[in-house]
């Protein structure tokens, strides 16, 4: 790869990276041919990219970006996972592949622009999803406003049903 190759890939990957604020790298040594091609194509389904990169490239290209703070885990084979929207989603796909092989390792993250271990990546791949998050959330907001039409619709109903229960009663002969 000469120098002005090396110039593109640096100035292709910086350009990725700086959009997104979620990144996975892994550790893909050992792992066979096709359950990389089966990895990629699971990520991409995801909405997600997955790139192998060259240590010393890669460790230029993270220079400004959110990756900058874990570039020092750019040692031995390496490869970039990311998206610029779910990080939950991402970790998902990646863990399954790693109970599936075990020679995918995980090396450290940056979730939301924080870098977090290796180790944590499990723990966000059991968060729910974004969309999930927000039905929860809304369903919070709403029950207070719920439960105060219930609260103040109460006497009204206690009304309506104690004159259908007078109603019936004068109906029914005695």
């Amino acid at each position: 790869m000469n120098r002005t190759e090396k110039e593109v890939e640096i100035s292709n990957l910086t350009a990725s990276l700086s959009a997104t604020t979620h990144a996975f790298l892994v550790d893909f040594k050992g792992m066979p041919v096709p359950a990389v091609t089966d990895l990629r194509e699971k990520v991409r389904k995801s909405g997600s990219s997955y790139v192998v990169v060259k240590n010393t490239l890669a460790r230029r290209a993270v220079k400004g970006t959110p990756l900058e703070k874990i570039s020092k885990e750019f040692v031995g084979p390496t490869a970039i996972a990311w998206n610029a929207k779910d990080p939950v989603a991402l970790a998902k796909v990646l863990t399954e592949a790693a109970k599936t092989n075990p020679h995918l390792k995980f090396k450290s993250a940056v979730v939301d622009g924080e870098s977090i271990a290796g180790t944590a990546v499990a723990a966000v791949a059991d968060l729910p999803s974004r969309e999930q998050l927000i039905g929860k959330l809304l369903f919070l907001l709403q029950s207070p406003m719920r439960n105060l039409v219930t609260v103040l619709s109460a006497p009204q109903r206690g009304l309506v049903t104690t004159l259908s229960q007078i109603a019936q009663k004068k109906e029914t002969p005695a």
